[in-house]
């Protein structure tokens, strides 16, 4: 391995040198280019000291306990002992069933919160409206929705439309809407403005604007984006299904409860194989959807 430094022109070695021989001299005429001040080095030494505190106050809060996790050891074995072999244990087609139910879970609300966040977080970006007004409104908009977690979404939903997967659909889509607005409107605000001038310039309307402006620089961000978020709702819909929205996660709370360890430990490999084969295809799709390779 080269490891060899990169060689010093001689004009800036002799720059070096002789700053470093008048070094006290520049000290001396220019003292604020040297001197720290106060404030700077309580933060320096403060914000780590802060951080160091508060996590000591948590872990006494939350009673942290090293010796507690020690102990519990033994008894994480046992229960790995008894998830080995997993096994369907003759339930191989329900579980399958329950799978895809979650996937559809996750694709349909994933869909539906990007479709509804679109048009929004236009709203939102300050280039596209700048009326503070509006897009101050669409912004507090998408943080009441991405302030509330999906479980309580799916919690909420299931009072509402009565237990099962629709609920968890919409769980994710409410959940995904805040989330969508906030990157979706930031990504909108990150555009070059150069192409909105020009067709500004040429006597285009404000819709043109947007749609031969904006849309082509920001889609495939959104479209990395959206495929990111399903790879994540494959794990959040499995989540959500504990508390009755559909979904593997009702066989894995109904198991773990009885002790049927062989069959969860086999439908937590059916989730990692699911979750791993959708990562292969999203980064796939990515990749053809930012122009860097193609799918075949």
């Amino acid at each position: 391995m080269n490891t060899a430094v990169p060689a010093i022109s001689p004009g800036k070695r002799a720059i070096r040198e002789t700053a470093l021989a008048d070094l006290d001299g520049l000290k001396q005429r220019h003292p604020a280019a040297f001197a720290k001040s106060a404030a700077r080095r309580i933060l320096m030494i403060g914000l780590p000291l802060a951080m160091v505190l508060l996590a000591l106050a948590a872990m006494v809060w939350l009673d942290f306990s090293l010796v507690r996790i020690w102990n519990g050891l033994h008894r994480l074995g046992q229960f790995a002992v008894l998830m080995i072999p997993p096994a369907p244990e003759g339930r191989f087609m329900a579980f399958s069933i329950a799978l895809g139910e979650t996937l559809a879970i996750a694709f349909l609300g994933t869909l539906t919160a990007a479709i509804l966040a679109f048009p929004v977080a236009f709203l939102a970006a300050k280039n596209v409206i700048p009326n503070i007004f509006v897009h101050f409104g669409a912004r507090r908009t998408f943080d009441v929705f991405r302030s509330v977690d999906t479980l309580i979404w799916a919690l909420m939903w299931i009072n509402v439309v009565g237990l099962g997967p629709f609920a968890g659909a919409l769980a994710i889509a409410c959940a995904d809407f805040g989330a969508f607005g906030k990157l979706f409107s930031e990504a909108i605000e990150a555009t070059d403005g150069k192409a909105t001038e020009g067709i500004a310039a040429s006597g285009g309307s404000k819709a043109h604007q947007v749609r031969f402006g904006l849309v082509p620089q920001v889609l495939p961000v959104i479209a990395s984006q959206v495929l990111y978020f399903f790879e994540s709702n494959v794990r959040s819909a499995t989540i959500i299904g504990i508390v009755g929205a559909g979904g593997v996660g009702a066989y894995l709370t109904e198991l773990i409860r009885v002790l049927e360890l062989k069959q969860v430990a086999f439908l937590i490999l059916m989730i990692l194989v699911t979750v791993a084969v959708i990562d292969f295809i999203s980064s796939k799709l990515r990749m053809a959807v930012i122009g860097k390779s193609k799918m075949v």
